[in-house]
């Protein structure tokens, strides 16, 4: 294999995809070319930093297109079996040998990507799960209080809703019955009522109409809470009339 060959056999050789004749002859080489040694450290470290992001290991059928196509992809011998070549040529060898190379990378980490996307989605419904246990847990811990306190009131279009508070735990609950869904796009929010301030208490689940909800933050100071339509995600404070108001038990 001439001196030009093998300049551009770099990213090949840093993906480990070259035949053993191949890459035997390749390493003599690197011995005495300073030039593509450096290059091949510098596309093996590209390789291994972008490996990281692969959660599973390419099928058969991709690594073998990968390679295939990286071994395939070399620059022309010089004509006429001229092994010296313009610094511009030998350039244009280089990048695109690290085009191929940085390509095919890409194309190994696009495939992972399923699956490092399909590991978040598994994560975050893990982390969902566990919210929810924890907010089961702090809600039976109010309602199974030895001062938990409740109290009752009729709401807007004959739903139910009734707040049981416990001093001890600091948090309330609230349970509706029969509540009525909300217009398209908005929500029930929840808030506390301290001396006429309103502080947000979370949002209700519009396609439900029993539900019982840990109401957000503290009791603390709070003396009553309220019930708005809010647009959905909720606001920072209460943009319509309350649909009702409620004392908090003493």
């Amino acid at each position: 294999m001439s001196t030009a060959e093998l300049h551009t056999l770099t990213g090949a050789y840093a993906l480990h995809a070259l035949p053993d004749d191949e890459r035997i002859e390749f390493e003599r080489h690197l011995g005495v070319c300073e030039a593509c040694a450096q290059e091949v450290r510098e596309l093996s470290a590209t390789a291994a930093r972008l490996g990281l992001a692969v959660s599973r290991t390419p099928s058969a059928g991709l690594r073998d297109r990968v390679l295939r196509e990286i071994v395939t992809v070399r620059q022309e011998p010089p004509p006429n079996g001229r092994l010296a070549r313009s610094a511009g040529a030998r350039e244009r060898a280089r990048r695109r040998t690290t085009y191929v190379l940085a390509a095919c990378i890409a194309a190994a980490v696009a495939f992972g990507g399923v699956a490092v996307w399909q590991n978040q989605v598994a994560q975050d419904a893990r982390q969902e799960a566990n919210r929810a246990e924890a907010r089961t847990e702090q809600m039976a811990q109010v309602l199974t209080a030895p001062d938990a306190k409740t109290s009752s009131a009729t709401l807007e279009g004959g739903a139910r809703g009734t707040v049981v508070v416990s001093e001890s735990v600091n948090r309330a609950v609230f349970l509706a019955s029969g509540m009525e869904r909300p217009p398209a796009g908005s929500v029930y929010q929840l808030w506390f009522d301290e001396d006429g301030t309103m502080r947000s208490a979370g949002l209700m689940d519009p396609s439900r109409s029993d539900e019982a909800v840990l109401m957000d933050g503290p009791v603390d100071q709070a003396s009553g809470m309220g019930i708005t339509v809010e647009p959905a995600g909720g606001s920072e404070e209460p943009t319509s009339a309350p649909l009702a108001l409620m004392s908090l038990p003493a």
